[in-house]
């Protein structure tokens, strides 16, 4: 059975984990005969935002882990123990906390900083040759890590000022439809755009599940 790490940030798409994303990973990799490993920094998120009004809630502090043990049923470890000997691929589901908690993205684009933690364990699974999925906006992330090394080709859908963003970390950006994936079966990176562009929730699962194959393929 392939064990598959799978990052969170929080939860709640608007300052953590997508929860829709998060969830279609999870019962992906259970229908594809995987073991779902969750792991999420564990430092504050980097705000927290009111999701019935979509404004930030002054003066509330949440710690990342902790709101990501909610997607996970209590089932988390902190990432700062993720082993890569110890699994066999990773997955990064979007939500605004990839690009808030997971790096700086939201705020400094393609200057943005990546989780010292996160850093080191994409550097360690793409040296081991191990596959890496990343969806919606969380392929900036490995765009970030990986891009000026080895030019890595990758997708957020169409937006064109993330995707110069892209271009500028040296990561080659591809178009793609929410549903879709784009393969760079050389670094064994996988990515869709989701929420990036979906409207609805059956192409997120649609384009998560074709992810997780493709994914568990290039084990």
């Amino acid at each position: 059975m392939p064990r598959v790490a799978v990052i969170l940030s929080g939860s709640g798409v608007k300052d953590g984990s997508e929860i829709h994303e998060a969830t279609a990973v999870l019962l992906a990799l259970d229908r594809a005969g995987a073991e779902a490993v969750a792991y999420a920094p564990s430092g504050p998120q980097h705000d927290v935002v009111d999701h019935l009004t979509g404004r930030p809630a002054p003066g509330e502090s949440r710690a990342m882990l902790v709101e990501a043990a909610r997607i996970a049923r209590g089932a988390i470890r902190p990432l700062a123990g993720a082993d890569p000997a110890a699994l066999d691929a990773v997955v990064l589901p979007g939500g605004f906390g990839a690009a808030k908690n997971l790096c700086s993205f939201a705020r400094e684009g393609a200057n943005c900083r990546v989780n010292e933690e996160l850093d080191g364990f994409i550097r360690a699974m793409h040296a081991a040759g191990k596959p890496i999925g990343a969806i919606c906006i969380a392929p900036v992330i490995v765009a970030r890590v990986l891009g000026r090394q080895t030019g890595v080709r990758l997708t957020i859908g169409d937006d064109p000022a993330t995707a110069a963003a892209i271009e500028a970390m040296g990561a080659r950006h591809v178009p793609a439809a929410a549903s879709e994936i784009v393969v760079d079966e050389r670094h064994k990176v996988v990515t869709t755009p989701a929420y990036m562009l979906a409207g609805r929730i059956s192409e997120v699962f649609a384009g998560v599940e074709s992810l997780v194959r493709q994914l568990l393929s290039l084990c």
